[in-house]
């Protein structure tokens, strides 16, 4: 590991004016579970490390049922799957959380961070994206929003410019008869990478008997995790039977476009869309006929 230099910012305001200053060689430091790894081996370096951890803004955990859930960047997961409210609010944020690592780091690991990170397989994405979560940030120029759907570019790069930071992440309303479900694949325990990620979210008409709206995103099948809109349209107005998720799943399949690797031949990812699909709409539908 090279030297760098360390400082810990007190607000947002310190924390753009000293990444405007180092560029690319300015490292932002929240939970540092994947930083720390990646300067440690080479595959990322710094000038400056700026610990955000002590932003109070960016620890922000703010519900209220009629206005959503606003989520600080630097918020722990802990925090997220240890609330019974949340949990039922955003299940799939809460599955999500869960399973970011190992429950040993998840005191400092955040959903921020992973989605900062943008890995093409990270856990967080799909969720944020069936929830229809919004990412503001901070940088030079002001502040703005982008959805959480078009906020990943390419593997490890994403919408953050020169100066900027995700300072949190806003998510609606929870509506009710609504419900969401996030379920990875993974070859083993061991190895803690998905192999197919798919987050779903689904709102029923009053009775439960029909779809009314619906989300369903993947991820580690593309070089960005992918908004499936043409799988989630085909449910709309539809009852919500396994013979509907299955066509769903069909459809999601198509979009992907996942590589061969150690986890997983490509065809066998591309099969397992359409499995995953299937399971967390199920799913999603269970926990939304429970929110009346």
């Amino acid at each position: 590991m090279k030297d760098f230099e360390y400082h810990p910012a007190a607000t947002v305001d310190e924390a753009v004016s000293l990444l405007s200053a180092h560029g690319e060689r300015a490292r932002i430091l929240a939970g540092g579970t994947d930083l720390l790894v990646q300067l440690r081996e080479g595959m990322r370096e710094a000038d400056l490390v700026l610990d955000v951890k002590k932003i109070s803004e960016l620890a922000r955990l703010d519900y209220a049922p009629a206005t959503g859930l606003t989520l600080g960047s630097t918020t722990p997961c802990y925090q997220i799957y240890n609330d019974k409210t949340l949990t039922a609010a955003y299940s799939a944020l809460a599955d999500a959380a869960h399973i970011i690592g190992g429950w040993q780091i998840q005191s400092r690991a955040s959903i921020g961070g992973n989605l900062c990170n943008s890995s093409p397989a990270a856990d967080s994405i799909p969720a944020l994206i069936c929830l229809g979560a919004i990412a503001h940030i901070a940088g030079p120029d002001g502040r703005r929003q982008v959805p959480v759907s078009e906020f990943c570019t390419g593997p490890g790069k994403n919408a953050l410019k020169r100066g900027e930071l995700l300072v949190a992440l806003q998510f609606p309303a929870s509506a009710k008869h609504s419900g969401s479900h996030y379920r990875r694949f993974i070859p083993r325990n061991e190895m803690d990478i998905a192999v197919v990620g798919v987050g779903s979210w689904v709102r029923l008409n009053a009775a439960g008997d029909k779809i009314e709206e619906a989300r369903i995103a993947l991820g580690a099948v593309a070089p960005t995790p992918l908004l499936a809109t043409e799988a989630a349209a085909s449910l709309v107005g539809k009852a919500p039977t396994e013979a509907n998720f299955t066509a769903a799943g069909e459809l999601a399949r198509k979009i992907a476009k996942p590589i061969s690797d150690m986890r997983g031949p490509a065809e066998y990812r591309v099969h397992l869309v359409g499995v995953l699909v299937q399971r967390t709409l199920a799913e999603a539908v269970t926990r939304a006929k429970k929110n009346v």
